[in-house]
Parts: C-alpha cells; sequence; structure tokens
C-alpha cells in the first residue's frame, strides 16, 4: 500500500538494473563516452515527437546501443524492450513543458518524459552519468559499489529502527491487554513504523537498482520486516477515529515531511485525534491485529468479531457462547480464539519483562 509514484520508481529501477540487457547496453555507452538519448516506449505519442533519423527495426542487442548512440540522435526501442525501432532520430517535444535541465539532451529527455510518461534515458558524455527521466520521477543510476555501500548503511539505520519499534510495540502489547494505552502509546508506535518503513523504501530502492547483486540484501531486509506494514495498517484500523478510512490515513503519513512526522501531534491530528492531550487520553484497541495473531482465523471471521464486540477488551471477555453466536464462528473456533487471547497476553508479559 505504498504509494504509487515509489512503486513505479522501483518498477524502473528493476528495468535498468545491473544483470539485465538493458542496463548493458547503458553501460557501453557510458565507457564509449559518447553520451546518449535513449526513449523507452513507441506509443503514438511518442512517434508524433520523432523526426527523422533511421528506422532500424532490429532486436535489441547491448552492442547495437554502443554502436548506434556514436550517432547524435536519439535511439527509439519498443516499449517491450526488445526492439531497437528508430536511431539518430530527432525529437520534438513541447517547448512549453517547463524543465530545471541546462543541457540540451537532458532538456530533451526531461520534457518528453513530462509529455508522454514514457521512460528516457540521457546519458551525459561530459558528466559520465546516467539520469533516468519518468513523467516528474529523475533519477541517477549510480554505479553498483556506491549503491552496495549506501544499502549496508541503510541496513544498519533499519536495524537500529526496528530495535526501537519492536520495544514500542511489546509495550503497546501489554498495555491494551491491560486496557490501559493512551493515545500517546498508539501515536508513538505508528510514527515509528512509519519511520521504519521509509528506510525500508530506501533498502527496496537499492535492492532493485542492484539488481542481481543485491540478493544479500533483500534476504536480509525480509527478515528485519517481514510483518511491519501489515502490523501498522492493522494498528490503524484498531485506533483511528470511527468513519475514517485508515488507506486514506496510511497514505496521508507517506506524503508528510520527516520534520512533521516527528512531531507527534501532526501523526495524531492525521488518525482524527487533533487538539487532544496524548498522554491523559486513553484510547481502546478494536482487536485487529491481536486477531490477526491467531493462527487460521480467516480476516472475515475477524471482521465479524470486530463488529459484534467493538473492542479487544469485550472479546477477551467474552464467554464461549457469545463468541459461538458470531457468525462464522463455532464452539472450536471459539476455542481457538480464547486460547490464543490467552496465550498471547502470557507471551507478551514475558516479553515485557524480558
Amino acid at each position: 500500500m505504498r504509494i504509487e509514484k515509489e512503486k513505479e520508481l522501483m518498477n524502473i529501477l528493476k528495468l535498468l538494473a545491473p544483470g539485465t540487457q538493458m542496463r548493458e547496453g547503458l553501460e557501453n555507452v557510458l565507457r564509449a563516452k559518447t553520451g546518449g538519448l535513449i526513449v523507452l516506449n513507441d506509443s503514438e505519442q511518442i512517434l508524433k515527437l520523432v523526426d527523422g533519423g533511421f528506422a532500424i527495426n532490429a532486436e535489441y542487442n547491448p552492442n547495437y546501443i554502443y554502436e548506434l548512440a556514436k550517432m547524435d540522435g536519439a535511439i527509439v526501442l519498443s516499449t517491450d524492450l526488445k526492439k531497437i525501432l528508430f536511431a539518430n532520430a530527432q525529437l520534438n517535444p513541447d517547448h512549453a513543458t517547463p524543465t530545471f535541465e541546462t543541457g540540451t539532451r537532458h532538456r530533451t529527455a526531461d520534457r518528453v518524459a513530462k509529455q508522454t510518461g514514457a521512460i528516457v534515458i540521457a546519458i551525459s558524455q561530459r558528466r559520465h552519468v546516467i539520469t533516468v527521466y519518468k513523467n516528474n520521477i529523475k533519477y541517477l543510476l549510480r554505479d553498483s559499489s556506491i549503491i552496495l555501500g549506501r544499502a549496508n548503511q541503510a541496513v544498519q539505520t533499519l536495524e537500529k529502527y526496528v530495535s526501537v519499534l519492536e520495544k514500542v510495540v511489546v509495550n503497546l502489547d501489554v498495555l491494551e491487554f491491560q486496557d490501559l494505552v493512551t493515545l500517546y502509546d498508539v501515536v508513538t508506535a505508528v510514527q515509528r513504523t512509519e519511520m521504519v518503513m521509509r528506510v525500508v523504501w530506501e533498502v527496496e530502492r537499492y535492492v532493485c537498482e542492484l539488481g542481481n547483486e543485491g540478493r544479500l540484501i533483500s534476504m536480509q531486509l525480509h527478515e528485519l520486516v517481514e510483518n511491519v506494514e501489515r502490523d501498522g495498517i492493522l494498528m490503524l484500523r484498531d485506533y483511528i477515529q470511527e468513519g475514517t478510512d485508515y488507506a486514506e490515513i496510511y497514505k496521508h503519513l507517506q506524503t508528510i515531511t520527516l520534520e512533521e512526522l516527528l512531531k507527534l501531534d501532526n501523526v495524531a491530528r492525521i488518525m482524527g485525534y487533533g487538539g487532544v492531550p496524548l498522554v491523559d487520553t486513553l484510547v481502546s484497541p478494536r482487536g485487529y491485529r491481536m486477531l490477526s495473531r491467531i493462527p487460521r482465523i480467516p480476516a472475515s471471521v475477524i471482521e465479524n468479531i470486530v463488529k459484534n464486540f467493538k473492542e479487544l477488551k469485550w472479546v477477551t471477555e467474552a464467554s464461549y457462547e457469545e463468541l459461538d453466536n458470531v457468525e462464522g464462528i463455532g464452539e472450536a473456533r471459539a476455542k481457538a480464539i480464547k486460547n490464543g487471547l490467552r496465550r498471547l497476553r502470557e507471551q507478551m508479559t514475558i516479553d515485557k519483562i524480558i
């Protein structure tokens, strides 16, 4: 459920990652120091901007890209990256399209990307860098050794963030069963979850950019944060104000700046608790997060439980008969829920002591 702009960038990086034929062609042009302008799209919008050049219509090959880039014009590939369609072509985007780029090649790439939504790559002859454009995205592809170093640093930061989050969540778990949760406890957990997810996105971006060289980083990442996002969303569902949309709130949290995220009052306001004292306000969870930890309880059944009991404390106090009356719960499942919640409570008390 991370926002689309981030996913769009990830998809671009996967296409151009080390180990792909596309990246090999770009590296060939970079090493040759010829520069280049490459469009990865053959839509009608793009073809209308193409003027002159040569129709190639050949299968894509990294060596062909290297040879064709020796000519000054743009290279146009098919959208599936399987064919080279044009070389030495002139691109004529609308000059009214705003751009802050300076070089002719980069200005053209930026304008074409904004005007058509295509992926356009500019390879600088002088600065020796590869720049990728799509819509309003601009991204510089860097050497794998630099990315690997940054990825390792990001993983170390993530480990520290996850450690802090785990302590906050263990505290929240214990307080939920005691029904002593304050808004401060909830908002802190939501804030720390979003901070972890922002570092996760950084690492995922590095993994995409590293391609086949990022496997070990990817394994570390999976081990560290396997269920963090899911639990964070369930936390929002437990505590946001009645009648608000948790998906919209989650998206809103992703769009605020780090400075805004660090202020707990801002997070509380986004969750629907504007102007409320955080430490003095007691709140009760609905139970989504705790119930999801009990094995073999379907999401539809959890929805029915929350709809019937409203708060986790009423679920924990419910008798077998009261649980059995909920749609989708029979005698066996009622026992599983009661026993599961009891085990969770005992485990969380032990975790708190440890």
